[in-house]
């Protein structure tokens, strides 16, 4: 009897060696194939800044996605979809052909001007990455956890935030409930692809800030609980139009083509018009408010807008960095009516909006934490615990569940 638990619990340490093995594999996979992707993001977004009549091309830039798609991609334009479907055991694997095209085509939307973000495509290519890896191991929970550490890593690798993109991955699946049985696995997939993806030149998502912390007086409280309730009604619209527009443009015009064309039109006219401000990345933005600097009351909400409708059309890339950069702009605005210095309002909301759009809480707080230092963890709290009540359990994933079961 000694001996076969002996042999067991051996076995068992195995697996978890083997387990934590790949996780490392897949981290560094994912440092290499974000900072690819990011460095990519950028210089397209160069180019388009420095030509931007590129706009004009959008409407033809989104036929060819979708064209590329409904040709070659299949299944692949349901994005995080399938990392769901992969990881509750629905389907097999996340397809490795989702790589190039996803990366593909959100090069293409940055460079034409669309106004999507980036981290969805890192979560993906990061998943289909450690979907390779899964025959590796046996035991289908592993299998569940080595990809859930692909999306760890993703989000570590793109954006520098190792800790917040392990609670991240491990919320994202259980609707803000921690999977902590995954926790090890992502930690250091986690670790290994932001170490991997800095080696290579990527930055962190935002700079650190040096501003006091405010003392918890009433009218501190009381302008933090504001700034929660206003970022956590920022992050469910966003929701709201982002699962509204998809719906309703199915429905009014069911010929995808049609449809990202006549969005990508609307959108390169507005971009003309407002010199790009609100295309691509829009991260002058966020930067401006969180250095404290000037941004029109308005920023916030036509960011907000211009992305789901962009992503409701079907242009690829993905939600968490326009949360961000909607989330910078709306902190920044209520600043002064709240008594806050601007760029830790910012911060704050910046936070507070990621936490609302995604539905996840301890992540949200760990951003914030890494981003811009952990002496602010008093504010982050308060502010993403009133954004996380009152986002009513919505997400931008639709599939996000409250248990796996």
């Amino acid at each position: 009897m000694d001996k076969w638990l002996n042999r067991e619990a051996l076995d068992r340490l195995r697996q978890g060696a083997i387990l934590l093995i790949l996780a490392a594999a897949t981290g560094a996979a994912a440092g290499v194939m974000t900072a690819v992707f990011g460095h990519g993001v950028l210089a397209v977004t160069h180019l388009r800044e420095a030509w931007p009549l590129l706009l004009v091309l959008l409407p033809a830039g989104g036929a060819l996605i979708c064209l590329v798609y409904s040709r070659w991609g299949k299944e692949c334009g349901h994005g995080m979809a399938l990392v769901y479907d992969a990881v509750l055991g629905r389907r097999k694997d996340v397809p490795a052909r989702l790589i190039p095209l996803a990366v593909g085509s959100t090069w293409l939307g940055h460079l034409l001007g669309a106004s999507v973000g980036r981290e969805g495509v890192a979560v993906q290519i990061a998943a289909a990455g450690a979907s390779l890896m899964t025959p590796g191991v046996q035991a289908q929970r592993d299998k569940r956890r080595l990809l859930m550490a692909g999306v760890a890593a993703g989000f570590a690798g793109l954006f520098r935030t190792p800790l917040a993109a392990t609670l991240f991955a491990l919320e994202l699946f259980h609707g803000g409930v921690v999977d902590y049985q995954s926790l090890l696995p992502a930690v250091v997939a986690s670790l290994v692809a932001a170490s991997v993806s800095g080696a290579l030149g990527v930055g962190p998502a935002a700079p650190s800030l040096d501003v006091a912390v405010p003392a918890f007086s009433a009218e501190t409280i009381i302008a933090l609980v504001v700034l929660g309730v206003a970022a956590g009604l920022a992050g469910r619209l966003f929701v709201f139009l982002l699962h509204g527009l998809h719906h309703k443009l199915g429905q009014w015009m069911p010929n995808p083509y049609l449809r990202i064309v006549l969005v990508g039109a609307l959108v390169a006219l507005f971009g003309l018009v407002t010199g790009g401000r609100y295309n691509g990345l829009s991260e002058e933005i966020s930067a401006a408010a969180l250095a404290g600097e000037q941004v029109y009351l308005w920023d916030w909400l036509a960011k907000l807008c211009l992305t789901a409708v962009c992503l409701s059309a079907g242009f690829q890339g993905g939600e968490v960095a326009p949360l961000f950069t909607v989330g910078a702009a709306l902190g920044a605005v209520l600043a002064v009516p709240l008594g806050l210095p601007a760029p830790l309002a910012a911060a704050l909301a910046y936070a507070g909006v990621f936490c609302a759009g995604t539905n996840t809480f301890a992540a949200a707080i760990l951003v914030g934490m890494e981003l811009f230092g952990g002496q602010y963890f008093g504010c982050l709290f308060l502010v993403c615990t009133v954004a996380y009540a009152c986002n009513g359990n919505h997400s931008i994933y639709p599939q996000q569940l409250a248990d796996l079961g």
